[in-house]
């Protein structure tokens, strides 16, 4: 998974910020409904997505990456939490053709309904933000990519998965590409009754 990370975010993306063995551990050990993969055969492990258990709440929406995720050691799961919190997810380059990305998304929404949470959560970034930021605000560029005038990599992809964007948060994750910004992408869980639990 670590190979997987390093060709799926190269630089400038940080490197630092790539899995580490006990980074991936406590996924597996803490929360393994939330640590999902794609195999190909003969290949291996050519994607993931983990997640962790938050208690959110819509009217507070503003968080790091790193607060909210415990740094990717996910130490803060909370088994009791109502939202499951998209920590990361990547497919190699050479398989993103294949629909992998859209796949393991669907299975994501498939543990938030097995365990009765309220949403899908997770900060997308906005890797094509830097190309516009002279002419845009991050919140004008989110809205562009929404109605259609733009594309961005994440975001399009997100949105394709049936995730929308509910913030963007000034400060989520150190990039250079998104400026920093990131759109706050939820998916609400619809066989739940509105309004939550």
């Amino acid at each position: 998974m670590i190979d997987v990370q390093r060709e799926a975010f190269p630089p400038p993306f940080p490197a630092e910020l790539w899995w580490n063995r006990e980074q991936l551990e406590n996924h597996v050990r803490l929360f393994p409904e939330g640590a999902l993969c794609a195999e190909v055969d003969g290949v291996g492990v050519v994607g993931s997505m983990t997640g962790l258990r938050v208690a959110f709440d819509p009217s507070h929406p503003i968080h790091t990456w790193e607060e909210i995720t415990d740094s990717g050691y996910i130490r803060n799961h909370d088994p009791n939490g109502n939202t499951l919190y998209v920590v990361d997810i990547c497919v190699k380059p050479a398989y993103r053709k294949l629909g992998l990305g859209k796949w393991l998304m669907q299975s994501m929404y498939e543990v938030v309904v097995q365990l009765g949470l309220e949403r899908l959560l997770g900060g997308g970034r906005l890797p094509g933000y830097h190309s516009v930021a002279d002419e845009l605000t991050a919140e004008q560029y989110v809205e562009r990519v929404l109605t259609g005038e733009l594309r961005d990599p994440v975001l399009t992809f997100l949105l394709r998965c049936g995730r929308l964007p509910i913030a963007v948060v000034p400060g989520y994750l150190e990039d250079e590409e998104s400026h920093g910004y990131a759109a706050l992408m939820e998916w609400r869980n619809p066989f739940l009754p509105a309004g939550g639990e």
